[in-house]
């Protein structure tokens, strides 16, 4: 029987000559990209192309392989589009120069990111299978336990987008925040649902990993969150093995911050970090509002707090906010609310009112004997705070304090206080107070 050959005379050629072929990168097939990876090399050039050709009204199919992305990428003209992940993206590790002189910047707090995503009616499937590798590791050598090192290229941003689905992806070394909402992350964007999602960050080196926050949102509105694990630890383990020592933790597992509302966020369970809170906010030129947010069914565990509220003294306000059904254990101080992070000073002239804030169904272990420590602004005092079936413990034992400033209604508010906050009540603890 006589076969025909299946390849054209050059590539017969060169596969007798047993050199490399070059793999068919994109293929179009009506409104379907579908693109394969390289296997060595560069494959952000090819994934600019699908976005390019199957930008509208389309599908872009992302094949089992692994993807190198070695470029920032911006897709924020997609309406219509399903993103199907099947592979492994692995950002490059050895071209830091060019990343801290490439990527985007996101408008917030000098931050940058490494790919924006946006545009209307955009779904991102990751169908269990899709990794993304950041190759932190590298950042954190580079960032020498710095906070935002400039250049540092936030993940995955979501831009500037309205309508858009998040689902089944998994991260590890994230080389920062792992993800960034904006109208987290999610940013300057509308109905945003992120679901699935198993993030996880840690240093093996001397270094902390630091501001690996799972996700982070900021002008955005009517956002859904659910079944997300998120580890992210600023010790680095060879540290924590050799110190034995609860060091400072300082990123936020799910953070709600300026300008967003209507955010909804449920099923989530936290390793380290600062597990759920609002903020931080209030140190920019105009108001910082926060609206209407719900943190339900979480699991902390090992975190720095549990259900909290961070801001700064400048303008805005904190209103509607529900942290309902929360478990944790070995938390620093489970419940803390500050108007003035990172600084004693200017605490009792912040005029950003915090109002309407409820706690229920509250329980877990306190790794210090504090379960609770509020310290609102005289010059703004919290007002219409309300606790439901708080059940805090030290974990050595006896009755967590409950330290209290400023408050409009404690006396009614269903947590009896047992001692004045101050000004400067730390956000973590060093051992009893």
């Amino acid at each position: 029987m006589k076969f025909l050959s299946a390849c054209s005379p050059l590539l017969c050629a060169l596969a007798a000559l047993n050199l490399p072929l070059a793999v068919a990168e994109v293929t179009k097939d009506g409104s379907t990209c579908t693109v394969t990876a390289l296997g060595s090399g560069d494959d952000t050039p090819q994934i600019k192309k699908a976005f390019q050709q199957c930008a509208t009204d389309s599908r872009i199919v992302f094949q089992e392989g692994t993807y190198n992305i070695r470029q920032v990428m911006e897709f924020t003209n997609l309406k219509n589009v399903s993103i199907d992940i099947f592979g492994k993206w692995v950002w490059s590790a050895d071209n830091l120069q060019y990343w801290i002189a490439n990527t985007l910047p996101v408008e917030y707090a000098g931050l940058h990111t490494g790919w924006k995503l946006g545009g209307t009616d955009i779904q991102l499937r990751g169908h269990g299978k899709a990794l993304f590798d950041g190759n932190g590791q590298v950042w954190m050598d580079e960032n020498r336990g710095g906070s935002n090192r400039k250049g540092r290229p936030i993940n995955l941003t979501i831009w500037k987008a309205k309508n858009v689905l998040v689902d089944g992806i998994t991260w590890r070394q994230s080389q920062f925040w792992h993800t960034f909402e904006s109208s987290r992350s999610v940013a300057h964007s509308s109905n945003v649902t992120m679901t699935n999602l198993d993030m996880r960050t840690r240093s093996n080196s001397q270094w902390s990993a630091v501001n690996t926050d799972g996700v982070d949102t900021w002008n955005s509105d009517n956002v859904v969150i659910r079944n997300w694990t998120v580890e992210c630890y600023d010790v680095s383990l060879p540290t924590m093995l050799r110190t034995r020592t609860i060091l400072i933790k300082t990123q936020d597992c799910i953070s709600v911050k300026a300008n967003s509302r209507n955010i909804d966020v449920r099923n989530v369970t936290c390793y380290e970090s600062g597990c759920a809170v609002i903020g931080s906010l209030g140190n920019g030129n105009g108001p910082d509002i926060v609206e209407n947010v719900l943190f339900q069914d979480f699991k902390c565990n090992h975190s720095s707090n549990a259900a909290w509220i961070k801001t700064y003294s400048g303008q805005g306000r904190v209103k509607n906010v529900t942290f309902r059904n929360f478990e944790f254990s070995d938390v620093d101080q489970p419940i803390y609310v500050t108007p003035c992070i990172y600084s004693s000073s200017g605490c009792d002239n912040s005029r950003l009112p915090i109002e309407d804030i409820t706690w229920s169904n509250i329980r877990g272990t306190s790794r210090y004997n504090v379960a609770a420590g509020m310290h609102c602004s005289s010059s703004a005092p919290c007002k219409n705070f309300k606790f439901e079936n708080i059940d805090i413990k030290p974990k050595a034992g006896g009755t967590g304090k409950v330290l209290c400033s400023n408050i409009q209604n404690q006396a009614s508010m269903g947590l009896t206080c047992t001692g004045t906050c101050p000004a400067n009540w730390p956000q973590q603890l060093k051992g009893n107070r």
